[in-house]
């Protein structure tokens, strides 16, 4: 068998569709060939992103959609050297979305919220962001569900539509440090005073504190049972910052307690009538 007849060779035929030899090879060609360009591409791009010294967030949504675009017209030029005739298969595809449209439409918002997230580049990879409860730094946007990696160095996947239409906050996209609080109470016979230079004396000692801007107490309130005071200080540690006002909380408490500052414990003043005296006093009333 010669080499033209190889290629010719047919393998499937479907009606007017037929699967050949040399259609399958041609079809390897085309999506090796895209391969190679995005290989090719991205390392160009790469070099290019680190002279100019781009983020990687804008590095990952440029790259990604880049390789969406080639591997698409590759898929669609693949099909066409196999024989596939793409004419039919668009007006049916037309009928076919109308048809599971509504079934499927939460996926497609997904779809188009992560066309939305890489373009827009509201929420990069790298950035820590809050939604809802849940807080992790961005591992991965893809085209419909996004990465999330916690503080507990656990991953979640979530879909892109709630990083678009909830309620996000990117503690990333701000470059000035954020500003947490640690709040604590002491009895009302304690040296307000004492209590603020004990409190700043604390975030002082803490390397994850920041010196500037400095650390500031605030008296709160008066409390049911005791003085209310709220300790405020900046960092720039937000994935671990609960362990930061932990270290805090058990520091205030070392310095409280060799001071001789009383953390109280809630008070409620019980009055108990006596039921005996009340009995006399409605019989002798009587």
């Amino acid at each position: 068998m010669s080499w033209a007849e190889m290629f010719d060779y047919e393998l499937i035929r479907i009606g007017d569709f037929t699967l050949t030899v040399g259609a399958i090879i041609a079809v390897l060609i085309v999506l090796a060939v895209a391969r190679l360009v995005v290989w090719s591409s991205l390392r160009v791009m790469r070099r290019f992103f680190n002279r100019r010294g781009i983020d990687i967030g804008r590095r990952y949504a440029i790259e990604t959609f880049f390789k969406y675009f080639v591997y698409f017209f590759a898929i669609v030029e693949a099909l066409h050297v196999a024989g596939v005739n793409l004419t039919p298969l668009l007006y049916g595809s037309a009928g076919l979305l109308v048809g599971v449209g509504i079934g499927v439409q939460q996926t497609f918002n997904d779809l188009a919220s992560g066309l939305i997230l890489l373009a827009e580049g509201s929420t990069d990879v790298g950035d820590v962001v809050q939604v809802g409860d849940l807080v992790g730094r961005v591992k991965r946007i893809g085209i419909r569900t996004s990465e999330i990696q916690t503080r507990d160095n656990t991953s979640i996947i979530i879909p892109n539509s709630k990083l678009v239409t909830d309620q996000v906050v990117n503690w990333s996209t701000n470059n000035q440090p954020t500003r947490f609080s640690v709040q604590v109470g002491v009895a009302y016979h304690s040296d307000v005073q004492l209590v603020t230079r004990l409190l700043l004396e604390a975030a002082a000692a803490h390397p994850d504190v920041l010196k500037d801007p400095p650390p500031r107490v605030q008296f709160a309130d008066f409390g049911n049972s005791s003085l209310d005071f709220v300790l405020f200080f900046y960092s720039n540690e937000m994935m671990p910052i609960e362990f930061v006002r932990s270290d805090l909380r058990y520091r205030i408490l070392e310095l409280f307690r060799s001071h001789d500052i009383e953390i109280p414990f809630p008070q409620r003043d019980l009055w108990v009538r006596n039921a005996v005296a009340v009995q006399h006093s409605e019989e002798h009333s009587s």
